[in-house]
């Protein structure tokens, strides 16, 4: 009996894991899209820093914005994300 409580538990976090690692936009933590939220929250990272980071790299010559706006269409909503999870 034990032995099964654990492999359920253990089927259970990797379930958790999975989601977690899911690259997603989140509904809480959005200043425009959640496009940073969801990148900080997928690498482990505070949102903050990785604003901070986007608009530091927008100093640099290259397509941020462009990449931003791809992310924005491309990353599935947060409600999206945890329905195709189960």
């Amino acid at each position: 009996m034990a032995a099964k409580t654990a492999a359920v538990f253990t089927a259970r976090r990797i379930g958790e894991r999975r989601t977690m690692n899911g690259l997603y936009r989140p509904r809480r933590d959005r200043v425009i899209a959640g496009v940073c939220a969801g990148l900080a929250r997928r690498f482990g990272m505070t949102p903050w820093t990785v604003r901070i980071l986007f608009l530091l790299s927008c100093l640099l010559p290259g397509p941020q914005f462009v990449v931003y706006l791809v992310l924005w269409v491309m990353m599935p909503n947060e409600d999206r994300h945890m329905a195709g999870a189960r």
